[in-house]
């Protein structure tokens, strides 16, 4: 399966919300609510990064790769350290913009001194055990994930906090489905556990560090993906559910031999009809195309499945998934 035309088309994407070197939109228009930050935007610069990245179309030029770096560092809170969109939580769109600018080998302008307490391992292990992991771990884990990604993008925090952070997940996460924390069961679906768990092993596998009962993540990611349990738009959306799922899997089965002819024949399965799916959108309608924040989720996936299944997906230029050389998306 060759997607240089469907990849072709996402670089078109990211071309059309360019507004100057570095700088871009996410959107290209405006919702029914009026609520969009239009003009540009940190996830605008940051996805673009992320995306010329991923697609093998990265800036080269010094001079262009200068002007990039200004325009990252200089959407953050001098005072905090911090970045704010409004879409998520201002610790997960500092650990995006901070992940966008390790891309040129940048760091930010300020240090981040809204995270310092948290360098206390106490404060660290109080902040992630008051997560909210029964019913809301898909958003909550923003929180947690970004302040690990966050702190290690930028050198702040030492080995000894990393072990400390990593001790913690292992200790908590749930050994029968390799997802969930014990002591919060709450009513969230095994789904959103899975899309909140995910930024977590991004972050392992970023450290090396094993992720936790990987056959159990496996047996869930196929349950999961079996019953139909992963959500409606899953698949058939432009977003960042796909990669969750793609990348879980892929990952657990690279230090497990579980049901490993399972694992690729599903992801398979799953490739063929997300590639027919996106190549079918009208990019110049489509709203999930002209989010350059939930087309770099689509993206991700694709690289990921192209890492996955080698020689099955194909493109004039093999695709790089960040998260190969640092956390967080």
């Amino acid at each position: 399966m060759d997607i240089t035309n469907l990849i072709q088309k996402v670089e078109t994407r990211v071309r059309c919300h360019w507004l100057a070197e570095g700088a871009y939109a996410r959107w290209l228009w405006q919702n029914d609510g009026g609520n969009r930050k239009m003009g540009i935007n940190e996830y605008g610069c940051a996805d673009a990064a992320n995306i010329l990245y991923t697609i093998g179309r990265f800036v080269s030029r010094p001079e262009c790769r200068a002007q990039w770096i200004e325009t990252l560092q200089s959407q953050q809170n001098p005072e905090t350290g911090l970045y704010f969109e409004g879409t998520h939580h201002t610790i997960h769109t500092t650990a995006h913009c901070l992940a966008a600018l390790e891309l040129f080998d940048a760091q930010p302008r300020y240090p981040l001194t809204g995270l310092i307490p948290y360098l206390d391992t106490n404060k660290m292990e109080a902040f992630l055990d008051g997560l909210d992991w029964g019913d809301n771990p898909w958003s909550q884990s923003h929180q947690g994930a970004g302040l690990y990604a966050a702190l290690a993008i930028t050198r702040t925090c030492d080995a000894a906090w990393q072990k400390s952070y990593f001790e913690w997940l292992h200790r908590h996460c749930n050994p029968q489905t390799g997802l969930g924390v014990m002591e919060h069961p709450g009513k969230a679906p095994l789904a959103h556990q899975l899309y909140g768990w995910f930024h977590y092993f991004f972050n392992h596998e970023y450290a090396r560090q094993p992720i936790p009962y990987p056959d159990r993540l496996i047996d869930s990611c196929i349950d999961l993906y079996q019953t139909g349990s992963l959500g409606e738009l899953f698949g058939k959306s432009v977003g960042f559910m796909e990669i969750d799922w793609v990348f879980a899997m892929n990952r657990a089965s690279r230090q497990t031999a579980h049901r490993f002819d399972e694992v690729k024949a599903l992801l398979w399965d799953f490739a063929q009809s997300y590639v027919a799916y996106l190549d079918g959108l009208d990019p110049e309608t489509s709203e999930g195309l002209n989010d350059l924040h939930m087309l770099f989720g689509a993206t991700c996936a694709l690289a990921e499945l192209q890492i996955a299944l080698p020689g099955r997906i194909t493109s004039d230029i093999p695709l790089k998934n960040v998260l190969d050389r640092r956390p967080f998306i």
